[in-house]
Protein backbone atom coordinates (compact mmCIF):
# COMPACT_ATOMS: atom_id res chain seq x y z
CA UNK A 1 0.00 0.00 0.00
CA UNK A 2 0.89 3.43 -0.54
CA UNK A 3 1.29 5.61 1.90
CA UNK A 4 -0.74 8.92 1.15
CA UNK A 5 0.60 11.30 3.69
CA UNK A 6 4.16 12.81 3.14
CA UNK A 7 5.72 14.81 6.43
CA UNK A 8 7.22 17.90 4.85
CA UNK A 9 8.46 19.78 8.66
CA UNK A 10 8.37 18.78 11.83
CA UNK A 11 9.18 20.47 15.26
CA UNK A 12 8.81 20.10 18.43
CA UNK A 13 6.11 21.93 20.39
CA UNK A 14 6.68 20.54 24.05
CA UNK A 15 8.48 17.51 25.68
CA UNK A 16 8.57 16.62 28.94
CA UNK A 17 10.21 13.01 30.46
CA UNK A 18 6.84 10.94 29.40
CA UNK A 19 6.08 12.12 25.89
CA UNK A 20 6.33 14.71 23.25
CA UNK A 21 4.56 16.72 21.04
CA UNK A 22 5.39 16.99 17.55
CA UNK A 23 3.68 19.52 14.66
CA UNK A 24 4.08 18.18 11.39
CA UNK A 25 3.41 20.10 8.08
CA UNK A 26 2.13 17.83 6.01
CA UNK A 27 0.81 16.48 2.15
CA UNK A 28 -1.96 15.37 3.04
CA UNK A 29 -4.17 12.18 0.49
CA UNK A 30 -5.59 14.95 -1.57
CA UNK A 31 -2.20 16.52 -1.96
CA UNK A 32 -3.51 19.90 -0.05
CA UNK A 33 -1.24 20.53 2.66
CA UNK A 34 -1.52 20.83 6.46
CA UNK A 35 -0.80 20.55 10.02
CA UNK A 36 -1.03 17.64 11.72
CA UNK A 37 -0.20 16.99 15.55
CA UNK A 38 1.61 13.58 17.42
CA UNK A 39 1.86 12.32 20.74
CA UNK A 40 4.94 10.42 21.07
CA UNK A 41 5.24 8.04 23.80
CA UNK A 42 8.20 5.54 24.36
CA UNK A 43 6.44 1.82 23.80
CA UNK A 44 4.47 0.54 27.02
CA UNK A 45 3.29 -2.28 28.60
CA UNK A 46 0.11 -4.31 30.06
CA UNK A 47 0.30 -7.04 32.06
CA UNK A 48 -2.43 -9.96 32.91
CA UNK A 49 -0.87 -11.09 36.55
CA UNK A 50 -2.77 -14.08 36.99
CA UNK A 51 -2.33 -15.80 40.15
CA UNK A 52 -2.60 -19.70 41.11
CA UNK A 53 -6.20 -19.21 42.50
CA UNK A 54 -7.43 -17.81 39.25
CA UNK A 55 -7.10 -14.75 40.34
CA UNK A 56 -5.78 -11.11 38.84
CA UNK A 57 -4.64 -8.00 39.96
CA UNK A 58 -6.03 -4.90 39.31
CA UNK A 59 -4.37 -1.61 39.80
CA UNK A 60 -6.91 1.33 41.27
CA UNK A 61 -5.42 4.97 40.53
CA UNK A 62 -6.31 8.28 39.99
CA UNK A 63 -6.27 9.16 36.22
CA UNK A 64 -5.91 12.87 36.20
CA UNK A 65 -6.56 13.42 32.14
CA UNK A 66 -9.74 11.69 31.77
CA UNK A 67 -10.44 13.22 35.89
CA UNK A 68 -11.64 9.95 37.01
CA UNK A 69 -10.55 6.68 39.45
CA UNK A 70 -9.82 3.91 37.54
CA UNK A 71 -9.14 0.02 37.81
CA UNK A 72 -6.76 -1.44 35.40
CA UNK A 73 -3.72 -4.30 34.65
CA UNK A 74 -0.37 -3.03 35.94
CA UNK A 75 0.91 -0.90 33.11
CA UNK A 76 3.79 1.67 32.59
CA UNK A 77 6.43 3.09 30.10
CA UNK A 78 9.56 2.19 29.28
CA UNK A 79 12.38 4.52 30.51
CA UNK A 80 15.29 6.02 27.77
CA UNK A 81 16.98 3.44 26.26
CA UNK A 82 14.84 0.35 27.55
CA UNK A 83 14.20 -1.64 24.70
CA UNK A 84 13.18 -5.00 25.96
CA UNK A 85 9.43 -5.23 26.27
CA UNK A 86 9.59 -8.10 28.81
CA UNK A 87 11.91 -6.58 30.88
CA UNK A 88 9.81 -3.14 30.87
CA UNK A 89 6.81 -5.67 32.41
CA UNK A 90 8.94 -7.16 35.19
CA UNK A 91 9.66 -4.09 36.20
CA UNK A 92 6.38 -2.25 36.20
CA UNK A 93 4.99 -5.39 37.53
CA UNK A 94 6.78 -5.76 40.50
CA UNK A 95 6.93 -1.67 40.90
CA UNK A 96 3.23 -1.19 40.88
CA UNK A 97 1.62 -4.52 42.13
CA UNK A 98 4.67 -5.40 44.22
CA UNK A 99 4.73 -8.85 42.39
CA UNK A 100 7.47 -11.01 40.36
CA UNK A 101 6.24 -13.34 37.94
CA UNK A 102 8.28 -16.69 36.58
CA UNK A 103 6.28 -17.64 33.91
CA UNK A 104 5.65 -14.67 30.93
CA UNK A 105 3.68 -15.13 27.96
CA UNK A 106 3.24 -12.22 24.90
CA UNK A 107 0.00 -11.03 23.99
CA UNK A 108 0.61 -8.84 21.33
CA UNK A 109 0.67 -5.02 20.52
CA UNK A 110 -2.14 -2.62 20.39
CA UNK A 111 -2.05 0.76 19.55
CA UNK A 112 -3.42 3.45 21.02
CA UNK A 113 -5.40 6.11 19.92
CA UNK A 114 -3.56 5.88 16.80
CA UNK A 115 -5.07 8.46 14.78
CA UNK A 116 -2.82 11.05 17.28
CA UNK A 117 0.25 9.03 19.44
CA UNK A 118 2.42 6.82 18.52
CA UNK A 119 2.09 4.63 22.15
CA UNK A 120 2.27 0.77 21.36
CA UNK A 121 0.99 -1.20 24.10
CA UNK A 122 2.58 -4.66 24.50
CA UNK A 123 0.98 -7.12 26.35
CA UNK A 124 1.86 -10.34 28.60
CA UNK A 125 0.24 -12.58 30.89
CA UNK A 126 2.72 -13.44 33.79
CA UNK A 127 1.94 -16.47 35.73
CA UNK A 128 3.76 -18.31 38.88
CA UNK A 129 3.80 -15.10 41.10
CA UNK A 130 5.78 -14.39 44.28
CA UNK A 131 5.15 -11.32 46.06
CA UNK A 132 8.00 -9.26 46.70
CA UNK A 133 6.60 -5.83 48.04
CA UNK A 134 5.39 -2.68 45.32
CA UNK A 135 7.77 0.31 45.26
CA UNK A 136 5.23 2.61 42.66
CA UNK A 137 6.86 6.12 41.47
CA UNK A 138 5.94 9.26 44.05
CA UNK A 139 3.66 11.03 41.84
CA UNK A 140 1.69 7.41 41.43
CA UNK A 141 -1.01 6.39 44.78
CA UNK A 142 -1.95 2.81 43.55
CA UNK A 143 -4.69 0.66 45.16
CA UNK A 144 -4.58 -2.93 44.77
CA UNK A 145 -7.26 -5.73 44.03
CA UNK A 146 -6.77 -9.24 43.56
CA UNK A 147 -10.39 -10.48 41.20
CA UNK A 148 -11.57 -13.86 39.91
CA UNK A 149 -10.54 -14.10 36.14
CA UNK A 150 -13.93 -14.62 35.22
CA UNK A 151 -15.00 -11.13 37.46
CA UNK A 152 -12.66 -9.70 35.91
CA UNK A 153 -13.93 -10.72 32.37
CA UNK A 154 -17.59 -10.18 33.65
CA UNK A 155 -16.26 -5.96 34.61
CA UNK A 156 -15.21 -5.75 30.90
CA UNK A 157 -18.55 -6.58 29.35
CA UNK A 158 -20.37 -4.70 31.76
CA UNK A 159 -18.60 -1.43 31.12
CA UNK A 160 -16.74 -1.00 34.76
CA UNK A 161 -12.92 -1.69 33.55
CA UNK A 162 -12.72 1.07 30.31
CA UNK A 163 -9.02 1.45 30.40
CA UNK A 164 -8.39 0.02 26.35
CA UNK A 165 -5.20 -2.05 26.77
CA UNK A 166 -6.97 -3.98 29.95
CA UNK A 167 -9.80 -4.71 27.58
CA UNK A 168 -7.97 -5.84 25.18
CA UNK A 169 -5.59 -7.70 27.79
CA UNK A 170 -8.30 -9.65 30.06
CA UNK A 171 -9.61 -10.36 26.79
CA UNK A 172 -7.02 -11.85 24.52
CA UNK A 173 -6.30 -14.35 28.07
CA UNK A 174 -10.00 -15.25 27.99
CA UNK A 175 -10.05 -15.61 24.02
CA UNK A 176 -6.09 -17.63 23.52
CA UNK A 177 -6.76 -20.80 25.78
CA UNK A 178 -9.03 -22.33 28.34
CA UNK A 179 -10.01 -19.89 31.18
CA UNK A 180 -7.59 -19.88 33.89
CA UNK A 181 -10.75 -19.29 36.43
CA UNK A 182 -10.87 -21.99 38.58
CA UNK A 183 -13.68 -24.44 38.44
CA UNK A 184 -17.44 -23.34 39.28
CA UNK A 185 -16.52 -19.69 37.99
Amino acid sequence: MNKPWRTLASRTVYENRWLRVREDRVERPDRRQGIYGVVEIRPSVGIVALNGAGEIVLAGQWRYPPDKYTWEIPRGGSLPGETGMEAVARRELREEVGVEARVWTPLGTVDQCNGVTTDTQHLFLATDLTPVGAAPDAEEEIAIRWVPFGEAVEMVLAGELTECCTVAAILKVRLLGPSPAPAGR
